[in-house]
């Protein structure tokens, strides 16, 4: 893909947040909210309280405590990896996402797991203010994701993720009064999960809860320190209920609910932790509170633990992002093998329409 960028442009660009968007709730890297995993992407986006692949890392880690408990039927590890062409509808044959997870049980230790995620955003033309070509340069941005989890009762487990952040949107330097710099930046950022059995005879072992806080971290800067840019804190609370389980067909329902922990006016951003804690919560209108959580439900169908069927349907408030899409996958598992497809089925006008998941993963 071939995007036009001149000097100004670019000044706008990382100065004024101008092509990121308005308003309170907006963040950098938004590559890091993108659902991985064509499992849980099938079923509306909601993996929180299921969480029970490799994909686990970035749905909630503490999942990742509950898939080794029997040694007679559980692998030791796990490898998954996906890839998208990311926003179809604009037809950027390089604007892809690739997702890449493993995880493995080391006895007495718990689970250490790992995450690669990485969007490419292409090949930009730089010209100048008067449109005349000065070269080319690559976009693009990535996390390195390491992971712990471990169970601190036999139905809780708990997961902390580590992770490093990187984004290379543009190589060209530019100077704005005493703040000089480029479009590339590093930050720093935790993930912490927990997932819960409870262990009471109404619900047989057959019902989750799931809750993780991601991207908690510093802002991230391009240039001025002032202007920095939240990343994405995403809270996500849900639950999956088994509907049945014989020895052939099992089902399960789950319902995921998401809010970006935010609190931005103009170009000034609150703190990570007073944004997280307090400010995003208590300051501006309630009912802006109120719309700001997205709500995604879906199902998994099992026949005889070979091939699955998936639904979902996610939604958010026209007011703050306005995605609403269904969600339809299927998978397949031969031996230690999986295969995962998700499709995303949106209004044409969505760029999230038409959007395929694959995903492979091993066990071993």
């Amino acid at each position: 893909m071939k995007k036009i960028f001149s000097f100004c442009a670019i000044v706008l660009f990382f100065m004024n947040n101008t092509l990121l968007a308005q308003g309170a709730g907006t963040s950098a890297v938004p590559f890091l909210m993108i659902a991985p995993g064509a499992k849980a992407g099938g079923m509306g986006e909601s993996g929180v309280a299921i969480a029970n692949d490799a994909t686990a890392v970035f749905w909630n880690p503490a999942g990742l405590a509950f898939q080794y408990e029997d040694p007679e039927k559980d692998n030791l590890g796990e490898a998954s990896f996906m890839h998208t062409q990311w926003l179809p509808q604009f037809n950027f044959s390089d604007l892809f996402y690739d997702y890449l997870a493993a995880r493995y049980y080391i006895e007495d230790v718990g689970m250490l797991a790992g995450s690669i995620t990485f969007l490419n955003l292409g090949e930009n033309v730089q010209t100048n203010t008067n449109g005349d070509v000065l070269g080319t340069f690559n976009s693009q941005e990535y996390a390195i994701t390491l992971s712990y989890s471990t169970k601190l009762q036999e139905n809780l487990g708990i997961g902390v993720n580590a992770k490093l952040v990187r984004s290379e949107l543009s190589p060209i330097t530019v100077k704005v009064g005493r703040e000089s710099g480029n479009g590339q930046a590093t930050a720093v950022a935790i993930d912490v999960g927990v997932m819960w059995e409870p262990a009471y005879d109404i619900f047989d072992n057959r019902f989750r809860l799931g809750a993780s806080l991601s991207n908690f971290g510093p802002a991230i800067t391009y240039i001025d320190k002032d202007q920095a840019d939240p990343l994405p804190t995403t809270l996500r609370m849900g639950f999956a209920y088994k509907a049945f389980d014989d020895e052939y067909n099992s089902l399960v329902v789950t319902y995921e609910t998401t809010r970006m922990l935010i609190r931005r006016v103009g170009t000034k951003a609150d703190d990570f932790v007073t944004a997280t804690f307090y400010s995003s919560w208590v300051k501006g209108d309630l009912s802006n509170r109120l719309k700001s959580f997205t709500h995604a439900i879906g199902f998994e169908y099992w026949y005889a633990n070979l091939f699955a069927i998936r639904g979902g349907y996610f939604n958010e408030d026209r007011d703050f992002g306005n995605r609403k899409f269904l969600t339809v996958g299927f998978g397949l598992q031969v031996d230690i093998f999986g295969f995962d497809f998700g499709y995303i089925s949106a209004n044409e006008e969505s760029p999230l329409a038409e959007t395929m998941r694959y995903s492979l993963s091993v066990k071993f």
